[in-house]
């Protein structure tokens, strides 16, 4: 085989994995092969996987096996993507466990115990079952390099009360990732060996010989919505699904490796607090109290978000075409991130308490329980309901921006931004029993919140560099302060292209958009 550079990046692990009925057909022919493959050792270990009582790293994205082999003990977690033809490709992080013990594995400043740490919070791992394997390697090269490792598993699931479950695995590890020449030995070894591509990992294995059977997503009642909810009945579906879209960006949110996730975890707290306020009058007392807790949880995203925003946007005008010295925004980036970190810090702290573990509790036992219909406004059927709540909040976007021209101030621009806000989530919130005829109203709405935000996010960017300058000025390097001048500069022009622009896309949330949302109201409503 010809060798490739090297393609696998760090924490990344890509394998094939076929199931066998006997693996010694294969023994067989990797001995045959010739000079590209060589016996390696044998080996047997125990995997431990394990989580917390609740399923958080599983609901993350990660499983968490603790292996015990002859070369010691290692911690590792494997994100949870789906293979294709018996060929995975998965974030793979690992570090040694000297003390061999679970307990003390959260408290390890490594990247497997940080990150244990950030997800499970103040809840406790336990294990939940263990996999034994026997394993013999064979090492695959290619011009004397190492391409990949074949592995032959014999492994035991062991099964209270009943005969452990036992299968039989050949797994290919690659060293360089997937090569087209290292696929074409692959497919010839399943081939020739009658390999079937494998359909679990051997985690997934476990948890089906267990009986286990964990969810990504908590089952917190009916989702359905039709002709005939009542308002109530409407509200909670919307609660329930944001509140579930909140927990399934809780544990990406706590690693903070991926922006977008706590984006999403943001987006699902503003959308849960709008349904609050829209169905206010049709909601339990305890449901419209908690509506201030989840914008403390919401500031504390929202400290991060701003600054994951920010610091984004600085690292792209650091790139030469921008003309800016890059030197220098190396050093405000250094600034913004630091004060991200401790921004990150105080949301961690945040998710971490006992005040936001109470908000979870009390939010999915009162979605549980689901409608009670107790007050009469809880039982009027939503499309009698509907009409008022959207034409109230089309009303106020309507007016407040006929008040602005282009000498307002930034705060009306946000003022608007969050009536717009409140008018988009109420239409997609009723769109389900009105249909494609508030579609159109949604996207220029759309398209109107996006343009106040981006206005929003130059001023909040001026005033953040405004700050630094007062808080730290005379630390900074002169480059680093002319930079950040310009960056306001730009920042400047931008909010004065979006007021150029602003009339144009207010005019257009309203006119046939708007006759088509009342329309469709009015023959809902007939």
């Amino acid at each position: 085989m010809e060798s490739a550079p090297s393609q696998a990046a760090e924490n990344r692990e890509v394998e094939w994995q076929f199931d066998a009925i006997d693996t010694r057909p294969v023994e067989r022919w990797l001995k045959a092969a010739g000079d590209v493959v060589t016996q390696g050792g044998a080996k047997r270990f125990v995997d431990t996987y394990s989580d917390t009582d609740d399923w958080r790293l599983y609901r993350a994205g990660y499983s968490l096996r603790l292996r015990v082999g002859q070369g010691g003990t290692e911690a590792t977690m494997k994100s949870l993507s789906a293979g294709a033809n018996g060929l995975r490709d998965r974030t793979e992080i690992a570090e040694p466990v000297p003390a061999g013990s679970l307990e003390t594995l959260p408290t390890s400043e490594g990247p497997v115990g940080s990150r244990v740490r950030a997800v499970a919070g103040s809840h406790a791992i336990r294990p939940k079952f263990q996999v034994r394997t026997r394993r013999q390697t064979y090492l695959v090269s290619s011009n004397g390099s190492a391409a990949a490792e074949v592995a032959l598993d014999a492994t035991t699931i062991p099964v209270e009360g009943r005969e452990p479950a036992r299968l039989l695995r050949v797994e290919v590890e690659t060293s360089g990732g997937p090569t087209p020449d290292l696929a074409d030995f692959v497919g010839k070894m399943r081939d020739a060996c009658g390999l079937t591509p494998a359909s679990v990992s051997k985690f997934e294995a476990g948890l089906l010989a267990r009986g286990l059977a964990p969810q990504r997503s908590l089952d917190l009642g009916s989702l359905e919505i039709s002709s005939e909810s009542s308002v109530e009945e409407l509200a909670f579906a919307v609660l329930r699904q944001n509140f579930a879209a909140l927990l399934r960006k809780e544990g990406g949110t706590r690693l903070g490796e991926d922006p977008e996730q706590l984006h999403d975890m943001r987006v699902a707290t503003r959308r849960l607090r709008a349904a609050i306020a829209l169905f206010e009058a049709a909601l339990p007392a305890e449901v419209v109290g908690l509506r201030e807790e989840l914008g403390w949880v919401a500031s504390a995203l929202g400290a991060v978000r701003d600054l994951d925003v920010l610091i984004e946007q600085v690292e792209a005008w650091a790139r030469p075409a921008e003309g800016l010295d890059d030197r220098a925004l190396g050093a405000v980036a250094g600034v913004l991130s630091a004060d991200r970190d401790q921004a990150r810090a105080n949301l961690v702290q945040t998710l971490d308490s006992p005040r936001y573990e109470r908000l979870l509790a009390e939010l999915t036992a009162v979605l549980r329980r689901g409608p009670m219909g107790a007050s009469p406004s809880s039982r009027v059927p939503a499309v009698d309901a509907a009409p008022s709540l959207i034409k109230e909040r089309y009303r106020k976007v309507r007016k407040g921006g006929r008040r602005i021209d282009r000498t307002s101030k930034p705060a009306d621009y946000h003022r608007l931004r969050i009536r717009a806000k409140r008018l988009r989530y109420a239409l997609q919130f009723l769109a389900p029993i009105y249909g494609k005829g508030v579609r159109a109203l949604i996207r220029r709405t759309v398209r109107l919140q996006d343009l106040l935000g981006a206005h929003q996010d130059a001023e909040v960017a001026v005033a953040r560099f405004e700050a630094i300058v007062a808080e730290e000025g005379n630390d900074l390097h002169p480059a680093s302060a002319f930079a950040m001048g310009e960056i306001a500069e730009r920042y400047g022009k931008r909010k004065a292209k979006l007021r150029r622009r602003f009339p144009k896309v207010l005019r257009r949330v309203g006119g046939t958009a708007w006759a088509d949302v009342r329309r469709v109201m009015k023959r809902a409503g007939s």
